[in-house]
């Protein structure tokens, strides 16, 4: 009874899983510029990829902690290491697609007059 409700989790895990994981890689496919690539990719890689723990966790003997530590790892790497790159691609210069609002401009010493796409 125990093995079959592991499986439907696991099953439903897979499942949810595999469709973030699509959705980021539409948004990747679909986004105008790196920016906005960044942010699907990167909220919406980090849900698959805890979504497909979840299901090894339901279908392997991993330990509850030792997944709870993966889940908490990733979770907390992602959007930093997201920000990390959207940072970077910053300073040297990657522009943005119609951008509404350049907050970092004033605190970034860069001159942001070429960074509009022709």
């Amino acid at each position: 009874m125990i093995n079959t409700l592991l499986e439907l989790i696991a099953i439903a895990a897979v499942i949810l899983g595999t469709f973030f994981s699509l959705v980021g890689v539409l948004g990747y496919l679909r986004m105008p510029d790196d920016y906005t690539r960044l942010h699907s990719t990167g909220k919406v890689g980090v849900f698959g990829v805890v979504l497909l723990t979840v299901a090894t966790l339901a279908t392997t003997g991993l330990t509850f902690g030792k997944g709870l530590v993966l889940i908490m790892l990733l979770m907390l790497t992602g959007p930093v290491a997201t920000h990390a790159i959207a940072s970077a691609a910053y300073r040297i210069g990657i522009p943005m697609k119609d951008p509404v609002r350049d907050d970092l401009s004033q605190e970034v010493d860069i001159d942001v007059s070429y960074r509009k796409l022709k």
